[in-house]
């Protein structure tokens, strides 16, 4: 009787101590749970900081008299921006009245670099040769370069800040990968979130991409224009173009029109670069559109387009003397057609 009640104590208490041995696992796990989420960051990863010898330009002021094939110009706060890709640098000036050699040089640490975007604490810009994404900032009335992303794709082409998703968008032109960067919150420290990929561009040049609401374009040199999400990058719909003007370039909503530049045909022949537009992207298959390379001197390479300041603007290659342009469109008809520079 006694050595049955002993088994049976002996039972009990190894019940009790599997039990306590349980709460003490659980209670472990709870914790390390909650510590893992408190400190799970929420993006892939962080920008990593520039040394200070390279924050700074070798040169403060432009050094150039003309630009060499310039691909953006933009406004940003109350800077004025130029990013003069075969000179390897970007540019800012208070003015766009202002000769060259008066515009100050924002960075010259980037190679061919083709778009600079910016949410009025931190700018962000494309080091397309460098598979790079520089982030400066403006400190005491200088742009400082203070932050990178390095392993962007392949050649990131462009880059934009969207105030709706308040998020920076950068692409890269051969993988199909869309980078989603973000500022934290009361910080300059801008952080890597997602990576977006649209399998079909994968190996395809994509120079540049348009958001629209909560929906993004693609004009692609595959022959067509894709609607996606921005979400997620399911495709929508998709366009197809005519041969003539499969290396497109950028799609820029104008009012009633979508305007199109485009640098090649599908061989690759620069002898096809233009500027066009159409009110129904489904007419572009069968090649019905309107050529508006006139209203310009033509003959050149129409890149990309931008607005602010109530007007348009476009930057141009390959002519000597023509490179950024600003026009109005009013009512839908080109007016006011001015050389900058």
């Amino acid at each position: 009787m006694k050595k049955k009640m002993f088994f049976h104590s002996a039972r009990i208490r190894a019940a009790l101590l599997c039990a306590a041995l349980f709460c003490i696992l659980l209670t472990a796990a709870a914790a390390g749970l909650k510590t893992f989420w408190i400190k799970s960051p929420g993006y892939v990863r962080a920008s990593e900081s520039v040394s200070a010898s390279d924050a700074r330009p070798q040169a403060e002021s432009n050094p150039y008299p003309s630009l060499s094939v310039p691909s953006c110009v933009t406004r940003i706060g109350e800077d004025y921006f130029i990013v003069d890709t075969y000179h390897d640098q970007i540019i800012c000036s208070d003015s766009l009245t202002r000769p060259l050699n008066e515009w100050q040089v924002v960075t010259d640490r980037i190679a061919r670099g083709h778009t600079i975007a910016g949410d009025g604490t931190i700018y962000l810009a494309d080091d397309t040769e460098n598979d790079r994404i520089l982030v400066l900032e403006k400190k005491d009335g200088a742009f400082l370069l203070t932050q990178e992303f390095t392993g962007i794709g392949t050649r990131p082409h462009y880059v934009v800040y969207d105030e709706r998703t308040e998020r920076f968008y950068a692409y890269s032109s051969m993988t199909g990968e869309l980078y989603v960067f973000r500022r934290l919150a009361d910080s300059s420290q801008a952080v890597l979130e997602e990576i977006r990929c649209l399998e079909k561009l994968n190996g395809v040049y994509v120079r540049s991409f348009t958001i629209m609401e909560d929906e993004i374009y693609f004009v692609s040199g595959n022959s067509t224009i894709i609607r996606a999400r921005l979400s997620d990058l399911s495709i929508l719909e998709e366009y197809p173009v005519t041969p003539e003007i499969a290396g497109m370039i950028q799609l820029e909503k104008i009012q009633d029109y979508y305007y199109i530049t485009v640098s090649t045909d599908a061989a690759g022949s620069q002898d096809y670069a233009t500027i066009l537009r159409t009110d129904d992207l489904h007419s572009l298959a069968s090649g019905e559109y309107e050529d508006i390379y006139s209203y310009f001197v033509g003959g050149g390479t129409p890149y990309y387009m931008g607005n602010f300041d109530g007007h348009y603007y476009l930057t141009e290659h390959r002519i000597p003397g023509c490179s950024i342009w600003q026009f109005d469109v009013i009512e839908n008809e080109i007016e006011n057609v001015t050389l900058l520079y």
